[in-house]
C-alpha cells in the first residue's frame, strides 16, 4: 500500500488538530480481536475535554473519506492519552519535567528493565532520571517506552 496508514493519518490530523490550539500526542492503527482500530490521542496544558475530541473526530472522519486510505472497516477513537500518558517527543520530557515516570527498556540498565524515578529531563540521547537518590541516563535507543506514572 505504499506509505502506512499511521503515516498518512498523522499528516492529516497534524493541521486538523493544530487549528484548533491541541496537541497531537500519538496515532495509533492495530487489530484488535475482530475490529481495526484507529486511534487519535491529543491533549493542551489544561486538559482534554470531549467537545474537542468530537470536533477532531468530526473533521478527521470527512477528510478520511475523502483521501480514503484504508480499504477495510475500522473505528476511529479520538481521545486524550489520559493519566498514564506516553512521553515521546522532546518536549515531553521538557514539559514533564519534575513528574515521576516509568521507563521500559529493551535491555537492563542498572540491573533492570522497569525503572521509576523522578523525570530530570534530556541530556544528549538518554533520558535523564532520579531513582533513590541516583542520577541515572538511560540511552533513548534502549527504551522502549516512558509515561507518566500514576501515584496512588
Amino acid at each position: 500500500m505504499g506509505r502506512q496508514v499511521k503515516d498518512i493519518v498523522t499528516e492529516l490530523v497534524k493541521p486538523i488538530v493544530a487549528n484548533k490550539g491541541l496537541e497531537l500526542v500519538d496515532v495509533e492503527y492495530q487489530k484488535e480481536g475482530e475490529n481495526w482500530i484507529l486511534r487519535i490521542y491529543i491533549d493542551k496544558e489544561d486538559g482534554v475535554t470531549l467537545e474537542n475530541c468530537q470536533d477532531v473526530s468530526r473533521e478527521l472522519s470527512t477528510q478520511l473519506d475523502v483521501e480514503d486510505p484504508i480499504d477495510h472497516s475500522y473505528m476511529l477513537e479520538v481521545s486524550s492519552p489520559g493519566i498514564d500518558r506516553p512521553l515521546k517527543k522532546d518536549k515531553d520530557f521538557t514539559r514533564f519535567t519534575g513528574e515521576l515516570v516509568e521507563v521500559s527498556t529493551y535491555a537492563p540498565v542498572n540491573g533492570k528493565k522497569e525503572l521509576t524515578g523522578e523525570l530530570l529531563g534530556l541530556e544528549e540521547d538518554s533520558i535523564k532520571l532520579k531513582v533513590d537518590d541516583e542520577e541515572i541516563l538511560i540511552p533513548r535507543s534502549k527504551v522502549a517506552q516512558t509515561k507518566l506514572a500514576v501515584e496512588v
